[in-house]
């Protein structure tokens, strides 16, 4: 029998359900990844190895492990023997951190470089996490969660608001999926043609074998945003890695020495990048963070001391900074 009601030609389309995947639109292919890690001594080739494990069990088509001997060509040699099948190369450029990252840039073929150090070690899926970020052409660069392992229980004194001091995690950090300035450098990933773009990590910022300084990792992300102010850095919490704090880190001598040095990389940061730019995330949490942790240690004095005189330090450290740039000393 025929039907009485008319034929509606759409009728044999499928209907749309709100919300559901378009199953035209074109699919993002993840991008490939090139995992670089840095590393310039052999005191810490357990943890080394121990990471690498560990990356190679994330790595996925397409992908590269990368590693980057910084003048140390014992520990190159033995490196290049052990992972025939990682590029193993030398830092072709100054001693420091900063070369040693754009030499694993320049030897980097993937789409994203991926920046782990050689004392932390990527959680499970830290790496698919990268992927599904990137994925998204308008981020540039990730930040990840890096999670504090003490050789022996944190000190007593130590304040939560300077995790920084240890490269990890600190309280005042924006949450998951949050924008941020720049990443922490333990755990950080950029497409390597934006990186290329600005030419890389700056040498006049960065560390130097135990010279704790730092911003490298700033000023790369104030030049992301400037090369293109559409572009995103954001943290992701589920790329996580652990990084090792060992107990001569654990010192009050090496919290000082440290405040004092990222002061001194302040000033030079702000003559590179200009002070509002380089300052920017320091004054919420100078303004705010600070006081408020004051307040959240106040039962316990050793926390509250520590919380002013790592303000001190650094305080000391970027006037100290001053002075030799308008001096004419590079660093």
């Amino acid at each position: 029998m025929l039907s009485s009601h008319p034929v509606d030609p759409l009728a044999d389309q499928a209907t749309p359900v709100p919300g559901a995947p378009d199953p035209d639109a074109p699919v993002r292919p993840y991008p490939t990844l090139s995992v670089v890690v840095c590393c310039y001594t052999e005191r810490r080739r357990r943890l080394l190895d121990i990471a690498i494990a560990e990356i190679r069990a994330q790595l996925g088509p397409g992908d590269e492990l990368v590693l980057v001997v910084d003048h140390n060509e014992t520990l190159w040699a033995d490196l290049a023997a052990a992972h025939p099948d990682a590029v193993v190369c030398a830092n072709e450029g100054s001693r420091g951190l900063s070369d040693a990252r754009n030499s694993g840039t320049a030897a980097a073929r993937g789409d994203i470089v991926v920046f782990i150090d050689d004392d932390a070690c990527p959680a499970p899926g830290a790496l698919a996490a990268v992927r599904a970020r990137c994925a998204d052409a308008d981020i540039v660069a990730v930040g990840g969660a890096v999670v504090a392992q003490w050789d022996s229980p944190a000190p007593r004194w130590f304040p939560e608001e300077f995790g920084w001091v240890i490269g990890c995690d600190y309280r005042g950090l924006p949450g998951d999926g949050s924008a941020i300035r720049n990443p922490i450098g333990a755990a950080m990933a950029v497409r390597r043609d934006a990186l290329t773009d600005i030419g890389g990590f700056s040498t006049r910022l960065g560390r130097r074998g135990t010279m704790p300084a730092g911003c490298e990792e700033t000023l790369m992300g104030i030049d992301l945003r400037r090369r293109d102010p559409s572009s995103k850095i954001l943290r992701d919490t589920t790329f996580e890695v652990t990084h090792a704090v060992t107990d001569d880190r654990a010192r009050f001598v090496y919290f000082a020495r440290r405040c004092y040095q990222e002061g001194r990389s302040k000033a030079i940061l702000s003559e590179l990048a200009g002070t509002g730019d380089a300052l920017s995330s320091e004054r919420r949490y100078t303004t705010r963070v600070l006081p408020s942790g004051v307040w959240r240690h106040r039962r316990t004095p050793s926390r509250v001391g520590a919380l002013v005189m790592g303000f001190v330090f650094t305080c000391a450290g970027y006037v100290s900074g001053l002075v030799r740039r308008d001096r004419g000393v590079s660093r």
